[in-house]
């Protein structure tokens, strides 16, 4: 009777190490999961990741190698989605991207501005220096900068911001800005490139300074908004890259032209790795 009661006991021990064992596993796992952040990705061709290649089988020109998908190798994030979409707006990302989004999102990045103000217009017109193109130039330039120097593009961009706001209220969000195209520095004035890489220019800073506003508009005491400025990043790495370094796609025949290429997403996802963006909460 005394072996027979030992060897009970022996096995009730056993048999408490094997669950206290499997319980501190079954406990490690999910907490190691819940310390990853839920993250969706909202925008256009920047955020998608145009112009990079490896591209998913859609139209969106989703690419492996945007700034979101790699992110999505941080131990601190968990990529949802990639929602973003080439030649959205910041309507289109309202009408078309904020389902994806709920309560148990936690971080949300967005990149878009850019179409609003007719992005493929300016860069398909003035481009290049073509003197049949000139007053389409004009024109295209002409209607960006009302939207940017009225600071109309700042409401639209806030307006979004808010929309996605209600859509994930318990999420950080994240507007980024927009890289020069050209590097606008040490330019020859004799270089018929040089008017174009200047309103270039004026538009990015422009463009930049009102997605900036937005961001403080909407950075409230309930909603954490934070703007992350991506031209230091791509400094030196513009298409005119002086060390043949180009961070940002040429006029390449396709619609790769005009966008960073996957060097320059590289330096998105640094920008906003160094903003703490993809750090454990």
């Amino acid at each position: 009777m005394g072996i027979l009661n030992l060897r009970r006991r022996r096995t009730a021990v056993a048999a408490g190490l094997a669950t206290l064992a499997l319980a501190a596993c079954a406990a490690a796992v999910p907490a190691q999961a819940a310390d990853k952040t839920k993250y969706i990705a909202l925008g256009d061709s920047y955020a998608a990741g145009q112009g990079a290649g490896e591209y998913k089988n859609d139209t969106c020109y989703r690419s492996e190698n945007s700034y979101a998908e790699l992110a999505a190798h941080a131990k601190a994030i968990k990529l949802v989605t990639n929602a973003a979409c080439s030649g959205k707006t910041t309507q289109d990302v309202v009408n078309t991207q904020l389902r994806q989004l709920n309560k148990t999102t936690e971080l949300v990045t967005i990149t878009a501005g850019g179409n609003n103000l007719g992005f493929g217009d300016i860069v398909t017109n003035c481009g290049s220096a073509v003197p049949a193109l000139a007053a389409a130039c004009a024109k295209a330039s002409a209607t960006a900068t009302d939207l940017l120097v009225s600071r109309r593009l700042a409401g639209d961009v806030a307006a979004m911001i808010r929309s996605v706001q209600t859509a994930a209220p318990n999420a950080k969000i994240v507007v980024t800005g927009y890289p020069y195209l050209f590097d606008p520095f040490n330019l020859d004035p004799a270089d018929s490139m040089t008017p174009f890489i200047y309103q270039a220019t004026f538009l990015a800073d422009q463009l930049n300074a009102n997605i900036l506003q937005a961001a403080g508009e909407t950075n409230t005491k309930d909603h954490r908004v934070q703007y992350v400025d991506v031209r230091t990043a791509f400094a030196g790495h513009g298409i005119n890259s002086a060390t043949n370094d180009p961070w940002i796609n040429g006029a390449t025949g396709n619609a790769d032209s005009f966008h960073p290429n996957a060097a320059g997403y590289k330096a998105y996802f640094t920008a906003l790795k160094d903003a703490k963006v993809y750090s454990a909460r």
